[in-house]
């Protein structure tokens, strides 16, 4: 997981500013409520967030990002 996340980063640092706020990946998200799945998009500054705060999804964002070939 640290290669991803070492990757994530060296791509992050790669971006231009102007392009940081598009998006990049769609995640299925299951609401604790309803059950429902919905679709949340992710841009790389609210990817960066995640991998950065270690949060539960930052592994499913940086293996996703890694098929894509972003990473």
């Amino acid at each position: 997981m640290d290669e991803l996340r070492t990757r994530f980063l060296k791509a992050y640092s790669n971006i231009p500013l102007s392009l940081r706020d598009d998006v990049i990946l769609l995640l299925d998200q299951r609401l604790k409520a309803t059950g429902t799945v919905v679709k949340d998009s992710l841009t790389w500054r609210v990817a960066y967030v995640e991998v950065m705060g270690n949060s539960a999804m930052s592994e499913t964002i940086l293996n996703e990002l890694a098929t894509l070939d972003l990473i």
